[in-house]
C-alpha cells in the first residue's frame, strides 16, 4: 500500500495515513523521570518542527512523569516500552497518546492482551516495533540469518497476534542498521499491509555517517510512496534529526515551506570564507517561515549564473559582493555587509 492507501489512525490531536503529511518524530534522550530536563529538551525539538515525540519508560517514576510532562508540551508523546508490559499499561494511564512495544519481549501473550485491552479501552494506538538485531531464532533459521523476509514475517506475526485481540489501532515499524536491507524490507511490507508505517534507519550511526545512512534508506522508501511518519537517528543532539528531516522530506518534494540554501562547493576563484558565510545564512534563515530558494556563491563572476534558478542568493568577490534577484544583479555592497543586507531582504521579502 501506499501512504494514500494506508488506514488513517490519530495520535493525539494529529492524524498519519490516507494521504494525510508525512509527519517528524524524535526522541528524547534525556531521564524521563526528569521532567524539567525532558520538557526542555521536547521543547527545543518542537521550536525545531518535532510532530511527534517519543520517551522511553523503563520505571513507574517515569510512566508517572509523562502525565506531568504532557501539560507541558504541545505535541503528541509516544512511550517507548521494553519488556515490562505494566509500563505500558501504566504509560497508557498517565496520558501517553501512542505506546510502542515488541510484543515478542514483553512476556507471552497474556501480557500483550492486558496491554491491547488498556489501549481498546482508551482508543489509544500501539507501533508495533520489531527491529533485525532481535529477529526471533525462528527466523533466522528460516531464512539462513537476518533477512528483510524475517523481518516481516516477524512484524506481521506480532501485528496478526493483536488483530487477534480484536484490536487493529496500530502503526507498523520494521527498522535494520542495514540500509539495503531496511528498505526491501519496507518494500515487502507495504505489499501486505495497510497499517501505516513509521521508517527510519536504526543504529545509523553520527550526524555524518548517520545522515547519509537515513538519507539514502528514507529517500529509497519515501520515494516509493511508502511511509507515514519518519525518524532520523542519529547519534548526538537529537534536534539535528530534525533538520535533516525536514530537509529529505522537502529535497522529496514531500513537505513545502521553509528556506533551501544552495551553495557552490567552492574552488580556486573563490575569495571570501564562503564555508563560514553558507553556515551563518543557514543558521539565519532556519526562523523565516518562507517557502524560498536561497544562494550563497563565491564567485561574483559565474555567481548570478549559477544562482538563477534562486529567487535570491549572495555572492563575494574581493573586499565586496552582489545581491542577487532570480540570476540579476540588484546592487553590489561590502563583502562585511553581505549577511546583513540579505537578512534585510529576507526581511522584507515579497513573492
Amino acid at each position: 500500500m501506499t501512504r494514500e492507501q494506508t488506514r488513517v489512525i490519530q495520535i493525539g490531536d494529529r492524524v498519519i495515513g490516507g494521504g494525510n503529511p508525512i509527519l517528524i518524530q524524535s526522541m528524547t534522550n534525556t531521564r524521563t523521570e526528569d521532567v524539567a530536563a525532558t520538557v526542555e529538551q521536547i521543547h527545543r525539538l518542537e521550536e525545531a518542527g518535532c510532530e511527534i515525540i517519543r520517551c522511553t519508560v523503563p520505571t513507574l517514576e517515569a510512566a508517572k512523569a509523562i502525565a506531568e510532562i504532557k501539560k507541558q508540551i504541545s505535541i503528541p508523546l509516544v512511550a517507548d516500552i521494553h519488556f515490562d508490559y505494566k509500563m505500558a499499561i501504566a504509560a497508557m494511564e498517565n496520558g501517553a497518546d501512542k505506546i510502542r512495544i515488541n510484543p515478542g519481549n514483553i512476556g507471552g501473550r497474556d501480557k500483550v492482551e492486558a496491554v491491547v485491552q488498556v489501549a481498546k479501552e482508551r482508543n489509544i494506538p500501539i507501533r508495533v516495533g520489531v527491529n533485525s538485531g532481535s529477529l526471533e531464532k525462528e527466523l533466522v533459521e528460516k531464512y539462513h540469518g537476518v533477512t528483510a523476509e524475517g523481518i516481516v514475517e516477524s512484524a506481521l506475526d506480532k501485528v496478526h497476534m493483536i488483530e487477534e485481540f480484536d484490536y487493529h489501532n496500530m502503526v507498523i515499524s520494521i527498522k535494520s542498521s542495514d540500509v539495503l536491507m531496511c528498505v526491501k524490507a519496507h518494500e515487502l511490507l507495504a505489499g501486505q499491509t495497510d497499517y501505516p508505517l513509521h521508517v527510519g534507519i536504526t543504529e545509523s550511526g553520527t550526524v555524518i555517517s548517520g545522515n547519509i545512512k537515513s538519507s539514502i534508506g528514507l529517500g529509497l522508501i519515501l520515494y516509493q510512496g511508502i511511509g507515514d511518519t519518519i525518524r532520523v537517528s542519529l547519534t548526538g543532539d537529537p534536534v539535528e534529526e530534525i533538520k535533516s528531516a525536514k530537509l529529505i522530506l522537502r529535497t522529496l518534494g514531500l513537505r513545502k515551506g521553509g528556506i533551501e540554501v544552495v551553495s557552490c562547493p567552492t574552488c580556486g576563484r573563490t575569495k571570501i570564507d564562503l564555508i563560514g558565510l553558507a553556515n551563518q545564512v543557514e543558521t539565519m534563515v532556519a526562523g523565516y517561515p518562507l517557502d524560498i530558494k536561497v544562494a550563497v556563491m563565491g564567485c561574483a563572476v559565474n555567481g548570478p549564473g549559477e544562482a538563477k534558478e534562486a529567487d535570491i542568493g549572495i555572492a563575494g568577490g574581493i573586499g565586496e559582493g552582489l545581491l542577487i534577484k532570480k540570476g540579476e544583479i540588484i546592487k553590489k555592497v561590502p563583502e562585511e555587509q553581505l549577511l546583513a543586507v540579505l537578512k534585510e531582504e529576507l526581511d522584507n521579502w515579497q513573492a
